[in-house]
This record gives structure tokens, C-alpha cells and sequence, in this order.
């Protein structure tokens, strides 16, 4: 069985993914977004890193670059988007592993990673889905590992809704509503995950990307870990 069908591709539709990389810069502050959850993730030489539904590579390849000691995986069910994001870390240097399947099972052991990372993915999911995925993130790290996300969150207010309308029309209200609604705590929570917390709010031309931070509980240390790690608003 394909367990890669029926996947959602970037910008919606097959013949967008080659645009993916320029529209996602332009509309969402990409660089800003991605640098902070990188800040707040606090990766660390030696560490294990995933990035969850990791699209063209370009977080999994800047956390990589950022702290070359680190061993990051990246997956993802779209082998297209896996084929440029291959390509893009072949031409920055960064050793990543990337990876194709489904969220819902990821291929990894328990306990394997000390982050997790995910960015604009989790709207692209029924809450079945969501929930599935957000349980295999838990599944795959260790006790004391870190969560963190940074997708369209709740909106601020009536323009930063009405601007999401936009993402909603090309991904679908069925799977964007649970992101809107601010339901993405509750996620993570309803998957075993502690301390978890909305860190920051970005806001962009198509709404809010929303920061989010949670723990896996455990009593394994936490090498450099600060226990609540704030995250200013931004925008």
C-alpha cells in the first residue's frame, strides 16, 4: 500500500510546487517565523532533530546550518517536494536525511528525538490526523524532548480573519478551522504532550503564524533546556 497517497501538496495543487518556496516567502515571513522557532527550539551539538511534514527542506536545512553538530531528519509524503529539498541541501552543504510517508506513522524508534519541529504542516490535516501525528511526534521523542510548531494560529482579529480566508479557500476549511479556532494547544495536550504553550504571534499578509511550545514529560535531564521558554510576540 502507498501510504503517501492522498497527501495534500504544497499550495494545494500538484502544479503550485515549484512556486511553494517564493510564495511562502512572500506572504509569511518566512525568514522571521522560522528564525525564531529556531531561537526558541535551542537545538544543541549532538542532538537529534525531525522536522515533521518538512515541505522544501527549508527549516530542516536551516536548523542543520545553524548548528552543524546536529543530526536532523526531515519528512515528508510528497516525494516532489523531498526532490527539491534534497536539492537545496545538496547545494547548502547540510547533511539531512530526508525521508517519505505519512505523519500518521512515523518510521522512527521511540524516544529517538531530542526536538521535534514542524512549520505550516499541521492545517493541512483533519483533526484525525492531527491528532495521529501530533501522538507519533510524542511517540518519537525522548522524555524531556521538545515540540515545537509554528503554523496559522487563531485569528487576531477581523482583518488577520479576513486575510485567512485566502488560505482557507486553497487548503480547505474542513482542516485550517481547528488552526483558526486557536485548537492547537489542545492538540498537543489530548497527545500527552506538558507545559504546553502558545510562545508567539507573527502576524503576515494571509493572518497569524502562531509559536507553539510543549514537553514530553519524562524524568530524563534536559541539556540546556530553560523550563519555560517565552517567546515575545511579533508584528
Amino acid at each position: 500500500m502507498d501510504r503517501t497517497k492522498g497527501f495534500t501538496p504544497a499550495l494545494g495543487f500538484h502544479a503550485l510546487t515549484p512556486l511553494y518556496d517564493r510564495v511562502v516567502a512572500l506572504t509569511t515571513r518566512e525568514r522571521t517565523f522560522k528564525r525564531v522557532l529556531l531561537d526558541q527550539a535551542a537545538i544543541e551539538p549532538g542532538q537529534q532533530v525531525l522536522d515533521v511534514g518538512c515541505g522544501t527542506g527549508t527549516l530542516a536545512i536551516a536548523a542543520q546550518r545553524r548548528q552543524p553538530g546536529v543530526r536532523v531528519s526531515a519528512f515528508d509524503a510528497d516525494p516532489a517536494v523531498l526532490a527539491i529539498a534534497a536539492r537545496k541541501a545538496r547545494h547548502a552543504g547540510a547533511d539531512v536525511a530526508f525521508d517519505l510517508g505519512r505523519s500518521s506513522a512515523l518510521p522512527y524508534a521511540d524516544g529517538h528525538f531530542d526536538r521535534v519541529l514542524s512549520s505550516l504542516f499541521f492545517h493541512h490535516l483533519a483533526w484525525g490526523d492531527k491528532l495521529l501525528t501530533a501522538h507519533q511526534m510524542h511517540r518519537v521523542l525522548r522524555p524531556g524532548g521538545q515540540l515545537h510548531v509554528a503554523d496559522w494560529g487563531r485569528a487576531g482579529g477581523l482583518a488577520s480573519r479576513t486575510a485567512f480566508l485566502a488560505i482557507q479557500l486553497l487548503d480547505g476549511f474542513d482542516t485550517t478551522s481547528d488552526n483558526v479556532a486557536g485548537l492547537l494547544p489542545v492538540l498537543f495536550a489530548s497527545a500527552g504532550f506538558r507545559q504546553v504553550e502558545e510562545t508567539g504571534r507573527i502576524a503576515t499578509a494571509f493572518g497569524i503564524v502562531s509559536l507553539y511550545r510543549a514537553v514530553k514529560g519524562g524524568t530524563a535531564p534536559e541539556q540546556g533546556c530553560p523550563a519555560r521558554n517565552r517567546v515575545p510576540p511579533h508584528g
